[in-house]
């Protein structure tokens, strides 16, 4: 979790998750659109639960060890964002494509899933719409 642009990141993480057995790396990013449900979107805020950070490192334990033939990398934007900027990055290494792409899926799945994140969205009529609520 960070409130940095993760595009900072990405040569220090590729540092982190490749290594010389790696023959595959799969990089999943989730970019800021411009609309949502129909409706256009001017900017956007995340907020996150303070347990978010040990709540993403738990997630990406628990991927890492069903997937233990590929190492994982994942951030996710705090704060506001503008359109076209990445909110949220997987990174999956492998000496193969199909473990990479299976565990990349995985973690990006189970975070948008279970790592108490929500997005309030402003739209482009002014008013303001909230996403991750339940």
């Amino acid at each position: 979790m960070t409130e940095s642009p993760l595009e900072s990141l990405y040569s220090e993480a590729r540092a982190q998750t490749v290594t010389e057995a790696m023959g595959a790396l799969v990089v999943f990013e989730g970019i800021v659109r411009d609309h949502d449900g129909g409706q256009r979107v001017a900017n956007l805020t995340y907020t996150a639960h303070p347990t978010a950070d040990e709540e993403i490192a738990r997630v990406a334990r628990e991927v890492s060890a069903a997937h233990p033939r590929t190492r994982l990398w994942t951030a996710h934007r705090t704060g506001a964002l503008t359109i076209g900027e990445d909110a949220f990055v997987v990174m999956a290494a492998a000496a193969h494509r199909g473990d990479a792409f299976a565990a990349a899926s995985t973690l990006a799945d189970r975070v948008k899933a279970e790592v108490p994140i929500w997005k309030e969205q402003e739209l482009i009529d002014g008013t303001n719409t909230w996403v991750g609520l339940e």
